[in-house]
């Protein structure tokens, strides 16, 4: 039988496989290293928008062992993070900072503009062009050839903070004002709404089909298709377990999910 676009996708399911301890500290953000074969935790360890240096980032495996919980520390309130050529680029309330993975050094930094700045996620295109969100100001930061600048800004993009870089053409962003998934062009910044309805939409993840992963912050988990079609996934909110800025691990089929308030990661397997 031919596949018809528009037909209902086969359902996904969640398998949960494993749980961190609850030693980490207010887990906002988990990123896969696949060179190191680690997990990247961000850990805002009190709230986030203060400049308090009590921030860390943790090194977890894929079976959920904490490897080590202050791999590097002394950050204000980590969120997103992006890898590219041995650097890790993490957001800490009002900058960018660049980390180094072979010591845990931070090497350089980049101030948002304005007071009040709150950056958020990072995506990291192929070429190495960085993309910030920054949550409460209606901003998208781009740091390339070295250059960073504010590359769109205006309340039409309704509070962004997920994003991913899926290729040359396209942004993905998560617009928490409305919960939405909405795709942007890269060269016209044109945007079109994917999927919406998600509460607060927090990470965005490819499932590596053209399809995606979605978190709503307040303890929701959808699958999004290329066209739009919705199907939600997980929803744990009357446990008041949060979903914040997730990761799937696409070799293992591993959708890891940070708890922020409940201190742990929590993995699933996709089927």
């Amino acid at each position: 039988m031919a596949f018809l676009p528009n037909s209902k996708p086969k359902p996904v399911k969640l398998v949960k496989v494993w749980e961190t301890d609850t030693t980490l500290r207010v887990p906002e953000s988990v990123l896969y290293d696949e060179k190191g074969k680690v997990l990247y935790v961000a850990n805002i360890d009190g709230k986030s928008d203060e400049l308090d240096g009590n921030g860390f980032i943790s090194k977890v495996s894929l079976d959920g062992k904490i490897e080590n919980l202050r791999w590097t520390s002394g950050l204000n309130a980590p969120k997103g993070m992006g890898i590219h050529e041995g650097k890790l680029y993490v957001t800490d309330v009002y900058r960018l900072v660049v980390i180094n993975l072979a010591n845990g050094q931070a090497e350089k930094t980049f101030d948002g503009v304005g007071k009040g700045a709150y950056l958020n996620d990072v995506a990291i295109g192929k070429d190495g062009t960085v993309y910030v969100s920054d949550n409460r100001n209606d901003k998208i930061y781009r740091l390339k050839d070295n250059k960073w600048e504010v590359w769109m800004e205006g309340e039409q993009l309704n509070r962004p903070n997920g994003l991913l870089a899926v290729d040359k053409k396209r942004l993905m962003i998560g617009s928490t004002k409305n919960g939405a998934l909405r795709s942007v062009d890269l060269e016209t910044k044109t945007m079109m709404t994917i999927a919406d309805g998600m509460g607060n939409t927090d990470g965005i993840v490819t499932d590596g089909k053209g399809n995606f992963f979605v978190s709503d912050w307040a303890g929701q988990l959808f699958h999004i298709t290329a066209d739009g079609q919705k199907q939600q996934l997980l929803d744990t909110r009357e446990q008041k377990i949060n979903s914040a800025d997730i990761e799937y691990v696409r070799s293992k089929k591993l959708l890891v999910v940070p708890t922020f308030l409940s201190n742990k990661l929590v993995a699933y397997r996709v089927e």
